[in-house]
């Protein structure tokens, strides 16, 4: 992939319009150079689901005032100087969101994958993991020590069959039985935007006495009547499982990650785990973004702000996806999920829809090997509910015009007649 389509600089808030700094390159890009002049462009890009990664009447006020208050960062790790009223606040805020005892933070989402599961087990326990797993779980897998399986994506079925063998064999070797087995999955997968069957895989947890952990990064605040993710968006409770996990990032407008899970776990989390230990606590005015975020979603500011911006994400979604099938797109992932990737398939593709969006004031993140297999390329849509209807108009104009250009409308075009009918019904 070409170099100008990937790291490109903006010069403000990710909001959904963003200001892409212009770049040229004299050497047919393999180096760039930035300019003074950025163009105004539609965002579906940024992890920005409910929309408060710019500027709310409710939260920035709050944030500015934390700024002012306890400075940019703590400079310190959580054990020593680093935790503030703040901290304290946001993590019982969130063991409330989310339904669980307790929770502890981090200062980044992926070490909050990459650190804690080291820490929740070690050599002589099991890993059994969705084959489409985050990289941050993966390596977190690889450090624990523990011997890892994989089971085909989102596949209760065949998860059931490795438990079973991998129980009826033991560890290898001495065959003694596994000390402790974590199977982990994602609320939403990243690059694939398809929801976890999640009470198949806590059916097959119990019937086997597995340990469950549950990345909730992309669901978490972004689905669900009231935001609180896959658990309440399938009718799960979220005392079956045992460990979960998301992101401040997507959803909340700010950055860090959290594990929930109960008081005893939380409390060993806080005296073994060496992310908490030694790595410098989140900013003050990052937490003090999640908390007033997280309190506008539950109407605790005293509005219906946050009501209107689930219902506003859960239909810009469902929109956009319905109206990209139409088009011919081939579409993955399911309703309700704000991420939404088309299929490229051929490399080459990948540059030329990203420049075509581009020309046309759309900016698109396309991704390609290794991120995804070598001929499985294509570009990750994520919607926001800052988007208003005429922006996604303007976006699948753009989108089914580069998508004619490049070929990438493998599916069947439903009739541009039938399609306005439906529209005409829906405004009535």
């Amino acid at each position: 992939m070409k170099k100008d389509c990937a790291n490109r600089p903006i010069s403000s808030a990710p909001d959904s319009w963003i200001d892409v700094v212009e770049r040229y390159s004299n050497d047919n890009n393999k180096t760039l150079h930035r300019t003074t002049n950025s163009t105004r462009c539609l965002n579906l890009g940024s992890y920005n689901y409910l929309g408060f990664a710019a500027a709310d009447e409710y939260c920035t006020p709050r944030v500015i005032e934390s700024l002012q208050k306890y400075s940019p960062s703590t400079c310190s790790a959580c054990v020593d100087g680093g935790t503030t009223k703040l901290h304290a606040e946001l993590e019982e805020l969130i063991a409330r969101f989310v339904g669980k005892p307790a929770a502890i933070i981090f200062g980044m989402g992926y070490v909050t994958n990459s650190g804690i599961i080291p820490v929740l087990i070690g050599k002589g326990g099991l890993i059994i993991s969705d084959s489409l797993n985050h990289n941050s779980i993966v390596n977190g897998a690889r450090a624990s020590g523990a011997a890892i399986h994989v089971f085909q994506h989102n596949k209760p079925a065949h998860l059931e069959e490795v438990l079973r063998k991998q129980i009826a064999e033991g560890q290898p070797r001495t065959h003694r039985r596994w000390k402790k087995i974590l199977v982990i999955v994602e609320g939403i997968y990243s690059m694939e935007g398809e929801l976890c069957k999640l009470p198949e895989i806590i059916a097959i947890c119990k019937k086997y006495k597995a340990h469950t952990y549950l990345d909730e990064a992309h669901s978490m605040g972004a689905v669900g009547k009231t935001g609180r993710g896959v658990c309440e968006l399938l009718g799960v409770d979220p005392a079956d499982v045992d460990i979960m996990m998301g992101t401040f990032t997507k959803s909340f407008g700010s950055f860090g990650g959290y594990i929930a899970a109960s008081k005893e776990i939380i409390q060993y989390l806080k005296h073994a785990c060496p992310a908490h230990l030694y790595g410098t606590s989140m900013s003050p005015p990052a937490v003090q973004q999640v908390i007033s975020a997280v309190k506008v979603i539950l109407g605790e500011d005293g509005s219906n702000r946050g009501a209107l911006k689930l219902a506003k994400i859960h239909e810009n979604s469902n929109f956009f996806r319905s109206e990209l099938k139409k088009m011919g797109f081939e579409v993955l992932g399911d309703n309700d999920s704000p991420v939404m990737p088309i299929m490229l398939y051929n490399l080459a593709k990948l540059p030329a829809f990203s420049r075509e969006c581009l020309r046309n004031k759309v900016a698109v993140v396309v991704v390609g090997f290794p991120a995804v297999p070598l001929l499985l390329n294509r570009v990750r849509i994520c919607i926001s509910a800052s988007h208003s209807r005429e922006d996604l108009v303007k976006a699948l104009e753009v989108i089914s015009e580069a998508g004619n250009l490049v070929g990438i409308k493998y599916l069947r075009v439903e009739p541009q007649q039938t399609r306005a009918e439906e529209n005409t019904k829906k405004l009535e």
